[in-house]
């Protein structure tokens, strides 16, 4: 095996896919290109959703029985409370006042107890599910597109638990190297979308529900389409197209549970809400009646020219380099443009790029690839979720929890600050690990002594293995890709 066909396989892990894993450079050493461009031919069958874990409609639903139980728990527990006070008041006794929780606080702690909620036992096991296909696949190209995706069309579970992960298996995992207009449409119309950008509660001023409940539109929805999700900022969209698209959008909303015990949290498109005839939208008139209206706009948009250069953009930044080549920019917009928009045919146009096997490894990884790659250079395959995603939560990327709709950021300066508790987090794991990974097996097996003489060096002669895998673990190595 030559070494400069260890450094592309090594490059292929970390640049494209989630770090080494034992036997994964030995594994693709003969042609790491080749299995690069063979993994995104297995991504249908690699990407397929966990079929045993609930529906985003079914956990929504789960949530809303557990919050109405839990509610009526605590009104029977007050009624309950009131009418003993009566009794007592009519036998003559004495009501000493609690100098601790309120009753109304005691009640709901209660409930809370007697019925727990859901929504956390459900993004737990997606996470599990989740990190355990990072931990497992052989390259991880295909998961880090999905992650990627997932960041671009990012909703939040501090406002949607329970759908957070589901919504990822369901409108990202199943398109993100399919079509982009089948993804665009995927997402935009999933009800976990609707819900966190608001969209639900957005009326048009001349629909049956805004005459009659004087209850207004809502932009929020559209502009996050135009201006994160295809267009992208300064792209030649006005407030008044934001305007007339926010339009075309209303009616897309979910089925509440109450109504639909079968099925609630389901996507509808409700005609009551919906602004009645035809919206203008980048100079084109959209006739269309009902839900056809915004499908139609959001196809056009898929479309669109500065759409592709707003993807091909992003996709270079996050996989290259912090600044991109505009000339690898300029033809993954062109394949995206001349393919109608196939993901994977742009994959495989970055792939096939000499930047992205050239340029130096200068991308500081997220703090999610970092994790997850210490993970895998130590041969773990399985995870305790709540661990893992409260590792995540302390190094600043809560999993699924992105501070605004634009996602988390994919630049050095956003996350360099943070390597301090990178270290606090690769020295408690280092400490968990050290008794059963031997940090020399893991430069010289797992990585194939590809790293730099330096660390070679310091782990060779650390004090301990919990030092000498601390050392490993926060090495540009591993940092960066």
């Amino acid at each position: 095996m030559q070494s400069s066909a260890k450094a592309d396989a090594v490059l292929v892990l970390n640049r494209f896919g989630l770090g080494p894993r034992p036997g994964s450079i030995v594994g693709i050493a003969s042609d790491p290109r080749g299995a690069l461009l063979a993994e995104l031919e297995r991504a249908p069958a690699m990407l397929a959703a966990a079929a045993a874990l609930p529906s985003t409609a079914k956990a929504f639903r789960a949530v809303n029985e557990a919050n109405a139980r839990r509610q009526a728990k605590t009104i029977a527990a007050k009624k309950a409370r009131e009418e003993a006070k009566r009794q007592q008041v009519a036998a003559g006794a004495t009501i000493v006042a609690d100098s601790g929780q309120t009753d109304t606080e005691a009640d709901a702690k209660a409930a809370a107890e007697a019925v727990p909620d859901p929504g956390r036992q459900f993004y737990l096991q997606e996470a599990k599910v989740r990190t355990e296909a990072a931990l497992t696949a052989e390259i991880g190209f295909a998961e880090r597109l999905v992650w990627f995706w997932s960041n671009h069309f990012c909703i939040s579970a501090d406002k949607i638990q329970s759908m957070s992960g589901g919504y990822e298996r369901e409108a990202i995992r199943p398109y993100a190297l399919g079509r982009f207009v089948d993804l665009l449409l995927a997402a935009e119309g999933h009800p976990a979308m609707l819900f966190y950008l608001d969209n639900n509660v957005s009326m048009g001023a001349n629909s049956i529900a805004g005459i009659n409940r004087t209850r207004g539109l809502n932009e929020n929805f559209a502009r996050e389409i135009m201006e994160l999700h295809t267009l992208g900022v300064r792209s030649g969209y006005g407030q008044d197209d934001v305007i007339a698209f926010a339009n075309v959008l209303t009616g897309w909303t979910l089925l509440p549970p109450a109504d639909n015990p079968e099925h609630g949290g389901e996507f509808s498109f409700n005609p009551r809400l919906h602004e009645p005839g035809a919206q203008t939208v980048l100079g084109k008139s959209y006739a269309e009646e009902g839900v056809e209206q915004g499908r139609a706009v959001l196809r056009d948009l898929a479309a669109h020219p500065a759409t592709a250069t707003h993807v091909a953009g992003k996709l270079a930044r996050h996989f290259i380099a912090d600044q991109p080549p505009q000339e690898l920019v300029d033809d993954m917009a062109r394949v995206f443009r001349d393919t109608a928009g196939d993901l994977k045919e742009v994959a495989k146009a970055m792939v096939a790029s000499p930047a992205a096997w050239t340029l130096p490894p200068t991308k500081l990884k997220r703090p999610s690839e970092w994790v997850v790659g210490m993970v895998r250079a130590a041969g773990i395959t399985e995870v305790d979720a709540l661990r893992f995603t409260q590792g995540q939560r302390i190094l600043g990327e809560a999993l699924w929890r992105p501070p605004s709709p634009k996602g988390y950021a994919d630049d050095e300066a956003s996350w360099i600050d943070g390597l301090g508790r990178r270290l606090d987090v690769a020295n408690v794991f280092a400490e968990r690990i050290a008794g059963q990974v031997d940090p020399q097996f893991v430069t010289e097996t797992v990585l194939q002594s590809c790293v730099s003489s330096d660390v070679m060096q310091a782990v060779a002669h650390a004090e301990s293995r919990q030092q000498a895998l601390v050392l490993l673990f926060m090495s540009a190595d591993l940092q960066r890709r």
